[in-house]
């Protein structure tokens, strides 16, 4: 192991990362986790106080679910207020990034010739989202185009270019979607630098923190971003879904319902609506309207919610964030290089390296791309099918052959996989991962994806 991640092995209770951490979480023996960054997981004690809500959900529904339940959701607030340094009256739950990213889009009402603004490394789900938007609102959309690796410099210069492009054509950019970390690939935008460049621009700045909260140091009061959304369930060790979604004073007018509408929305005057049959409690009549109509939105089971505390103790009691962080991304970083070097390629990054300043990597796979096309064509595959191709059995094959899971992409003509750090890591698993990956691309050369891919056709 480098001497970087060796030294940051211990913990702060005297044991260790690394494999000597995994018995602390909820793997079937031998599963090798190296795909955190899409679902994450948590260890046994947070999965005890999850279950501990969850029974008391059921010991007395009306009881808890009424007049227990939005306590322990403030508790869990006020432990990400101070984690996050903004105020809990700014802070509220929702089940995933998504879901944050839906309700600012779908709450702005927007006026013709108003843009929504993205890059190309946009999420799927939320690019979906915005088309929705233009396909019901006067909204239109805007999308930079770009592959990694840039320089976060050009990337800053993008989006400030094409705001003044779509402004001196006559439109406005009312809010620009930007991710903290980019979920395929696996890299860190320079997201405060957009920030800024919004509100220098008086253009509202959509954050997708999906890898935010404990994955990178943040400070929303300093980001003070226009709406940030972040999964806690990811990187925080809190079980899913469970996302914190910040939306600071200036802005909770903009934002009246939830998705879907529920309880709290409050109708304008002109709607009529007769009184509530059955009104919510409202125990404590200091809370905003914002506050209310995050509460209960509807009947799920959010004791996910009221882990946060316990999850934000877990990790103090092994290291502290700063010690988490600093781990996970030095093993990430180290442990990317560490496969290239055994693979003979490469790890995604740009000159100034500031792509890798997160806790995932990307690494290119040996596979010859005319060869693939080759094998690709004779089993009647088109030249655009290819790529996904052996992607979608790559994924599947993972799993299936090796017990394990790395998250696959065919990508600006190359395929890669990229690799998460996480505290149950270490270099090792890495360097198993490389020999992993180098027998997959040796079935592939043989055409073990195109006998799959022949059959589904």
């Amino acid at each position: 192991m480098t001497s970087d991640a060796t030294a940051l092995l211990q913990t702060k209770n005297g044991g260790r990362f690394g494999r000597a951490l995994r018995k602390e979480f909820l793997f079937e023996e031998g599963y090798v986790n190296l795909n955190h960054g899409s679902f994450g997981t948590y260890p046994r004690a947070i999965r005890d106080v999850f279950r501990t809500f969850q029974d008391a959900h059921e010991a007395r529904p009306d009881d808890f679910i009424r007049y227990q339940y939005p306590k322990h959701n403030d508790e869990a607030r006020q432990a990400l207020s101070k984690y996050l340094d903004v105020p809990t009256r700014e802070l509220v739950f929702v089940p995933n990034a998504t879901t944050g990213i839906n309700t600012v889009l779908r709450s702005l009402i927007f006026a013709p010739n108003e843009y929504i603004l993205y890059g190309a490394s946009i999420y799927d789900a939320c690019e979906k989202a915005v088309a929705y938007v233009t396909e019901t609102t006067p909204a239109r959309a805007a999308r930079i185009e770009y592959a990694f690796p840039v320089e976060d410099e050009w990337l800053v210069s993008a989006f400030a270019a094409k705001m003044d492009e779509i402004e001196r054509g006559g439109g406005k950019v009312r809010v620009a979607v930007f991710d903290t970390v980019v979920s395929i690939p696996g890299v860190r935008l320079p997201f405060e630098r957009i920030v800024q460049v919004c509100r220098d621009r008086g253009v509202l700045s959509l954050v997708d923190g999906a890898h935010g909260i404990g994955h990178v140091p943040l400070n929303l009061r300093a980001l003070d971003a226009d709406f940030f959304v972040s999964n806690c369930h990811k990187w925080l060790h809190v079980p899913r879904g469970c996302a914190i979604f910040h939306v600071p004073l200036r802005n909770q007018p903009l934002i009246r319902s939830t998705l879907p509408t529920s309880h709290g929305f409050v109708p304008s005057p002109s709607a009529q609506l007769p009184a509530p049959k059955n009104p919510p409690p409202t125990a404590n009549a200091s809370k905003s309207d914002f506050e209310l109509n995050f509460e209960f939105v509807g009947t799920i089971d959010a004791s996910s919610y009221l882990c946060v505390s316990a999850a934000l103790a877990w990790r103090e009691s092994i290291g502290g964030e700063d010690t988490i962080i600093r781990y996970n991304q030095t093993l990430a970083k180290h442990g990317a290089k560490r496969m290239a070097e055994i693979l003979g390629t490469e790890v995604m990054d740009n000159e100034t390296q500031t792509l890798t300043r997160c806790c995932m990597a990307n690494v290119a796979l040996p596979l010859d791309a005319k060869r693939m096309h080759e094998i690709g064509a004779r089993a009647g595959l088109e030249e655009g099918e290819i790529g996904n191709a052996i992607r979608t059995w790559m994924v599947r094959t993972w799993i299936d052959d090796y017990k394990t899971f790395m998250q696959s992409m065919f990508y600006d003509g190359r395929w890669w996989v990229r690799m998460s750090g996480q505290v149950y890591l270490e270099i090792e698993d890495f360097e198993w991962a490389a020999g992993v990956v180098k027998e997959i691309c040796a079935r592939a050369e043989k055409g073990d994806w195109a006998v799959k891919a022949k059959a589904r056709l």
